[in-house]
């Protein structure tokens, strides 16, 4: 008996070695018919140099190429050198969604030198935790819309379309804002079932195609607008000038995404293509602006404003003089500037490149100017582009801003690891892609947590700052809190390079009249 198995498994390890060798000789045919078939189509092609020169061997170089982008990321940039993100910066964020521990031990990695760097000036006696305040309540809309909307939270998140990410990152949002107590902006693609069924604040943003508030032939619609208003948590309305990662451009929704959900949400037909416009056909001058302002808070109820990039900045007086001329009632509740640097829309290299100004130099821009025009007090600021992380934050606040929004900095506490996929449908971590497979991983009940926690310690840390500068809560915060570094090294006090503003006399008089009128 031992003999037959014996001879059996001999006979099974046989066929084994021999199928084994079968299949590695069909692999070696295969692989040199593959190589023969490559260095063939490589020799006889004329559009790329290094293929034909380097048939086979000079494929490598796209492999190589796009596996930079990941061995920079982790084995070889340093903490301080990554752009758009660096490893410090979002390993701050990925610590604070997970609501652990973000000390760090022996020195900051951060050089202290560097121009336009901030720092901001500690207090000899800073502010005890006992005599800490919660941040007040800012009132937007108040006096002139029927439904203003109050927040006490400082941070929020900033508009990203149902359709640019997933349904499982919406539905994390949503709940994740709800449980933080901040909005969360829809952006452009119109108002989902997922964005509601968390139970936050909503803004609702109007683009250039105006999704979700269109007529059948693409006009703005006082129904839809009524509609998207009836939903209680539905708390403002922002009407998208330009974005940051494309000021000046549209873009193109393919007919394929087009589903009878996205249709059906978006207002537009199913499986056509549909083409936002590069800027409001109906909005052709600030008039236009200040009356379509003025039409959506009256059908709605509700706060309405404008988000912008700043670029030239002439029409910002030709706006604010407008508003003068009109009266307060005609003004922007709000207005939402957009740094250079944003980067939530895929664009154009020349355009997220080279086109508007940056945050840090556009929001004292914009403060400046409404101090100027008495307009302070009528028009609340929010601060966009690229602030993930509390420093980002304490800075737009010193400078002016009312309320800072971030879209990538949630989109980290998300999971995202920037691997630059936005675009392609290819997002590994599920949150700007459709594919189901991707989209499992993932998991919206713990998103959500994670986006709250996000919110929370970076609301925490600001107040930090603030206390160590000397006043009791984050928006008692002061340019003269920050200083700069300038070009040689050196620290300034941003007062020094962005003096406070003081109101033209005319415009003084001129705001006083409007109010007694209102």
């Amino acid at each position: 008996m031992d003999s037959e198995l014996l001879t059996t498994l001999d006979r099974i390890a046989g066929w084994i070695i021999e199928y084994s060798a079968l299949g590695f000789l069909l692999l070696v045919v295969a692989a040199v018919i593959t190589i023969a078939v490559f260095y063939y189509r490589d020799i006889t092609q004329t559009q790329h140099a290094i293929r034909r020169n380097y048939p086979v061997i000079g494929r490598f170089r796209y492999f190589f190429e796009h596996l930079g982008e990941f061995f920079r990321q982790y084995f070889f940039a340093m903490d301080r050198e990554e752009l758009p993100f660096n490893r410090a910066q979002r390993s701050w964020v990925y610590r604070a969604a997970k609501n652990l521990d973000n000390t760090i031990a022996f020195g900051s990695t951060r050089p202290l030198n560097q121009s336009n760097e901030v720092l901001f000036m500690n207090c000899v006696f800073p502010t005890l935790s006992a005599d800490a305040v919660p941040t007040h309540s800012v009132t937007v809309g108040e006096g002139y819309a029927r439904q203003p909307y109050s927040s006490s939270a400082i941070f929020h998140i900033s508009g990203m379309s149902y359709g640019a990410i997933s349904k499982p990152a919406v539905r994390a949002l949503s709940a994740g804002a709800k449980e933080a107590g901040i909005w969360l902006n829809t952006g452009e693609g119109g108002l989902s079932p997922y964005h509601l069924e968390g139970g936050c604040d909503i803004v609702f943003q109007i683009g250039t195609a105006k999704y979700g508030v269109r007529d059948s032939d693409g006009h703005l619609s006082d129904e839809r607008l009524r509609e998207i208003a009836s939903h209680d948590q539905v708390r403002m309305f922002e009407i998208k000038l330009s974005q940051g990662a494309k000021p000046g451009k549209g873009g193109i929704l393919p007919g394929g995404k087009v589903t009878e959900e996205v249709a059906k949400i978006r207002g537009i037909p199913i499986g056509q293509d549909s083409i936002s416009p590069n800027r409001h056909p109906d909005i052709h001058d600030v008039d236009d602006l200040l009356e379509t302002l003025a039409r959506v808070r009256e059908v709605t109820g509700k706060p309405v404003g404008f988000k912008a990039v700043i670029g030239e900045i002439d029409w910002l007086d030709d706006l604010l003089t407008a508003v003068h001329r009109r009266g307060l009632a005609y003004a922007p509740d709000f207005i939402t500037i957009d740094s250079a640097d944003g980067g939530t829309g895929a664009a154009p290299q020349s355009l997220m490149d080279y086109v508007g100004l940056p945050l840090r130099r556009s929001l004292p821009l914009v403060v400046d100017k409404l101090d100027e025009y008495n307009l302070r007090g009528r028009i609340r600021v929010i601060a966009s582009g690229k602030m993930i992380n509390p420093a980002e934050a304490a800075w737009a606040l010193c400078v002016g801003a009312d309320f800072v929004v971030s879209a990538r900095g949630f989109m980290f506490a998300l999971g995202c690891i920037q691997a630059l996929q936005c675009n392609k449908n290819t997002c590994p971590t599920g949150v700007t892609t459709h594919d189901p497979e991707l989209q499992r991983g993932l998991v919206p009940k713990d998103k959500a947590k994670r986006v709250a926690h996000y919110a929370h310690n970076l609301m925490h840390e600001v107040g930090v700052i603030a206390h160590s500068c000397g006043v009791k809560e984050a928006r008692a915060l002061q340019r003269r809190h920050v200083y700069l570094i300038d070009e040689r090294g050196v620290p300034e006090p941003l007062t020094d390079r962005y003096p406070q503003k003081t109101p033209r006399p005319e415009y003084l008089i001129a705001s006083s009249e409007d109010r007694e009128s209102a």
